[in-house]
């Protein structure tokens, strides 16, 4: 008899004892959390066995063929640009970055887990006990995704912001993550968050010295964790004097809702609003939301029909 491939067992006892394993994720503060802000949180995904390093190892080899598998050049700034590549610039293989996760300076990062159907399955099972927190401020919950990042000290994640909804979890090791107020348009201006939503760019998206301090630092561990809304600017790192903690591994767990969508649809309208010399509030703000959407959405239908627009997603 043909023996099973040792990947393909491994990956059906870790689909067994996944199945069997029961995952929570609740608010430091009941009373308090809001889908608006920043806001601590307590987990055990750190416990769940896909989220244990070698079964990382066996995701970054599905994930790699696919160029889903994320590489950055060891003179990354935390206010500069956010430059990943596909490759790592050495040429190593998935297999010899992981064999080195734990050396000086390491970073990979595993984007749209839920590629992956077992990883899909558990996206979805986290923002299944999540719903209550999520869906009386923000509507239906409409999809969901997942980042993975293993670093190890020094490292760190650029000054960037992003379109979804995050409930970001320390998985092992420690980090520091800081996150900005996403209504705060002294440190990322409506504009830029306009083209980001609507056109993918983020050149100007930057940490600014005169800004830091509005961020509010974060110190997490395993079974810790922050959720922070969309267009959210943040960063992490990881400082040298822990570079012999080894890989620090954290997810974040990400997700749209009829809200965003909603938001997005008025920045679809504003920047139409800006190209005639109209400077629109931005979302989030008001009444006008209400009206400015509706529009929105027929000028990204009639831009998909007559000039082949691929709006990102979430901003449909």
């Amino acid at each position: 008899m043909k023996s099973q491939d040792p990947i393909a067992k491994n990956q059906d006892n870790r689909r067994k004892s996944a199945d069997e394993y029961r995952l929570t994720i609740e608010p430091e503060s009941p009373e308090d959390f809001s889908t608006l802000k920043l806001s601590g949180i307590r987990h055990n995904a750190h416990e769940h066995p896909l989220l244990q390093l070698d079964a990382l190892h066996e995701l970054a080899r599905y994930l790699m063929p696919r160029e889903q598998c994320r590489f950055v050049d060891s003179d990354l700034q935390i206010d500069g640009a956010f430059k990943h590549a596909s490759r790592p610039a050495d040429g190593r293989s998935i297999d010899e970055v992981f064999a080195s996760i734990n050396e000086s300076g390491a970073w990979v990062a595993l984007y749209n887990i839920e590629a992956h159907a077992q990883y899909q399955q558990l996206m979805w099972q986290i923002l299944e006990g999540v719903r209550p927190l999520v869906e009386p401020e923000q509507g239906q919950i409409l999809d969901a995704g997942g980042f993975v990042f293993l670093s190890t000290a020094p490292s760190v994640t650029p000054f960037h912001i992003d379109r979804e909804n995050n409930f970001w979890l320390q998985i092992k090791g420690r980090k520091y993550m800081t996150v900005f107020d996403w209504r705060d348009h002294e440190v990322v201006s409506a504009v830029d968050v306009e083209n980001f939503i609507v056109n993918r760019r983020l050149e100007n998206v930057r940490l600014r010295e005169e800004t830091r301090e509005r961020g509010i630092e974060t110190l997490t561990s395993p079974g810790q964790g922050v959720f922070f809304p969309a267009t959210s600017p943040h960063m992490t790192r990881c400082p040298e004097q822990w570079k012999d903690d080894g890989v620090s591994i954290s997810i974040g767990v990400v997700f749209y809702t009829e809200r965003m969508r909603e938001l997005a649809r008025v920045h679809q309208f504003n920047n139409v609003l800006r190209k005639v010399g109209i400077k629109p509030s931005p979302p989030g703000g008001g009444r006008s939301d209400g009206l400015k959407a509706p529009i929105g959405r027929l000028l990204v239908g009639l831009k998909r029909r007559f000039r082949g627009y691929r709006p990102p997603p979430g901003s449909y």
